[in-house]
């Protein structure tokens, strides 16, 4: 094992994207971050000769560092790399076709991981922006291999894994919901209870929020004594058909709020149960996180309330717009747009509405996540397996979907919920949807001074931001106004109660907008989300925006890339895809720390392009 240096860490970068061409400017960062020395690119040079030294030295191939225009690229594969080979057994896991199949490929893999990751490379930029992701590669695999122990019946068995993993992980809340289903199949009712309530006391403490639905509808399931294995203890279990399409699904939340009921004495109403539906060809049927008991004649999640969102404030024109369009009683389907840049809060101001108006909704709300963690738009066929069948019940339902990439993921949806409404969260402003089904549609901008100190007041406590009034406005310019910025920098002042508000803005200014992300969250990084806004875009708009980088000023001429039919489109699709707003007949304008993220991407690419020489 090489020792904590510069070299481990250019091998660590080269080997975390193996196959794939490293950019100069992306192994710098690796090696010297934001600080890197006059003298970098020769320093760069050097460490590569070393660690060509080094593995002819221990019998590997010199050349297996090939020098390519614009960096360097590392030929390894699964014979070489535990990493390469991790992610080809949870591939042919995917395709497996059978529980136990699935699940030895994903035993195996697993087994790949020993002790901390990267735990020799002293590089501050690959444990910040790498681990993260890794990290979660790792726990959704094993998410997964521990659903398909349980949906085997083997309860006992994966109740080590299961205490360790819930300790270990506090912040996901899929351990416990595993853990906690362990211990009552396996006869623990109270111990499966307890750890419920540490759990939901652990999340109003730590963050105000209640435990999600699923665990909610576990701990409803275990008051009233369901089965929810339909598997006997002291039996043989049955096999489950495990559901996982070719790549990993997202998880789709499902919330139904029901009424009383007033249809013959069916307690759940007319939804038709998730085994009716028809499953979409090439996936194998999705499992439920529980399996209810099957005695009410339509089997659907009991009853749950939408709550609200954590400290949302804010939107006060556009949340009462919203509510009202929701509660109109129409023959047609109201459809609600909420479009903008990405993390400007589509989806906390989506949500609240429908808590605000889930009364109105007797047939249920739906929420569906419309993609896929990857980052893949769900079919319209995969996001109806979630949903009732088009004419299943009269009651008015609500239909949430959220990040919406194209018109055709929804159009097929909408006759899910004939006379109630749908909301769709999107980048984009969908307009080819607009002009084929009518609705509304409220593009999202900054939030304004008074409601960012809401926001932060909300989320930290009166007293805090009172204490440092100038402080808590400049964090708000230092974000941006943005709604998920604000929300990251508040988690850090949460978890750091020693640290004050004015040294906090000072740290986060060095270096927004890549300051703005927490380690333990991949979702909750304003560097990620920009980035995952920008790769659904094709390459030729990618540089458009990065080209972007090179301009002055946040106003954006219509000329900004030059004066062909082409460059027009860019700057139309960029604005379309929430990195620039307004645009003709007036100028475009870019946010700033959209801006701040464009030329850090135009220095990548310059920094690139000018190492075009193999070394």
């Amino acid at each position: 094992m090489l020792k904590p240096s510069k070299p481990s860490s250019l091998l660590a970068a080269l080997l975390l994207h193996p196959g794939s061409v490293v950019s100069t400017g992306y192994l710098l960062r690796a090696l010297w971050d934001d600080d890197q020395p006059a003298t970098a690119r020769a320093a760069l040079q050097s460490c590569v000769l070393r660690l060509r030294r080094i593995f002819v030295k221990y019998g590997v191939a010199g050349d297996v560092i090939e020098a390519v225009p614009g960096g360097y690229r590392m030929n390894v594969d699964t014979d070489t790399l535990d990493l390469v080979r991790f992610r080809t057994l949870v591939r042919a896991a995917d395709g497996a076709g059978d529980a136990e199949g699935e699940l030895y490929r994903l035993k195996e893999a697993l087994t790949l991981w020993q002790g901390p990751l990267l735990a020799n490379v002293p590089s501050l930029m690959l444990h910040r922006d790498e681990v993260p992701g890794l990290t979660e590669e790792r726990l959704r695999t094993l998410e997964r291999a521990c659903d398909i122990e349980l949906s085997l019946g083997r309860c006992r068995q994966v109740l080590v894994d299961l205490w360790e993993a819930a300790r270990r992980h506090p912040g996901r809340e899929r351990f416990a919901e595993q853990l906690i289903e362990a211990l009552y199949r396996t006869g623990r009712q109270s111990e499966a209870l307890a750890e419920y309530r540490a759990v939901k006391g652990r999340l109003k403490e730590e963050l105000g929020i209640d435990p999600g639905p699923s665990l909610q509808r576990l701990e409803l399931a275990i008051l009233r004594g369901d089965d929810l294995g339909s598997v006997a203890l002291d039996q043989a279990p049955q096999p489950l058909e495990i559901a996982a399409p070719v790549r990993p699904t997202a998880p789709v939340a499902v919330t139904a709020t029901v009424p009383a009921p007033d249809d013959g004495g069916r307690p759940y109403g007319d939804w038709a149960p998730a085994a009716d539906r028809p499953v979409p060809p090439g996936t194998r049927a999705a499992p439920a996180p529980l399996a209810f008991p099957a005695s009410p004649a339509h089997l659907v999640p009991p009853a749950l309330p939408v709550p609200p969102v954590p400290s949302f404030t804010g939107r006060a024109a556009e949340r009462a717009d919203i509510t009202a369009r929701l509660r109109e009683c129409s023959p047609d389907t109201a459809l609600v747009v909420l479009s903008g840049a990405p993390g400007i809060g589509k989806t906390a101001l989506a949500r609240q509405c429908a808590h605000d108006t889930q009364d109105t909704f007797p047939g249920g709300v739906f929420v569906v996540a419309m993609t896929h963690p990857d980052g893949a738009p769900l079919t319209s066929d995969e996001a109806m397996a979630h949903l009732p069948r088009p004419g299943a019940g009269a009651s008015r339902a609500l239909l949430v979907l959220d990040d919406v990439t194209t018109a055709d993921q929804v159009r097929p949806l909408l006759p899910a919920v004939p006379g109630g409404a749908v909301i769709v969260t999107s980048r984009r402003g969908l307009a080819g949807l607009m002009a084929t089904h009518g609705g509304s549609v409220h593009r999202l901008s900054t939030l304004d001074p008074a409601e960012s100190r809401q926001l932060l007041t909300a989320a930290l406590g009166a007293e805090r931001v009172a204490a440092e009034p100038a402080a808590a406005g400049e964090l708000a310019d230092v974000c941006g106004h943005f709604p998920l910025s604000l929300r990251i920098a508040a988690a850090r002042l949460l978890t750091r109660p020693g640290l004050s508000v004015e040294d906090c803005v000072r740290w986060l200014a060095e270096d927004p907008p890549a300051r703005l992300s927490l380690a333990d969250d991949p979702r909750m990084s304003v560097p990620q989300v920009f980035g995952r806004a920008l790769h659904r875009l094709e390459p030729r708009w990618r540089d458009a925006f990065r080209r972007l980088g090179d301009q002055e000023g946040l106003l954006v001429p219509a000329h900004a890339l030059g004066d062909s039919p082409e460059a027009e489109e860019a700057l139309e699709r960029l604005a379309d895809a929430g990195l620039l707003e307004e645009g003709p007949p007036g100028p475009y304008r870019i946010h700033r720390l959209l801006k701040i993220y464009a030329r850090r991407q135009a220095r990548e690419r310059n920094t690139g392009e000018a190492a075009t020489v193999p070394h």
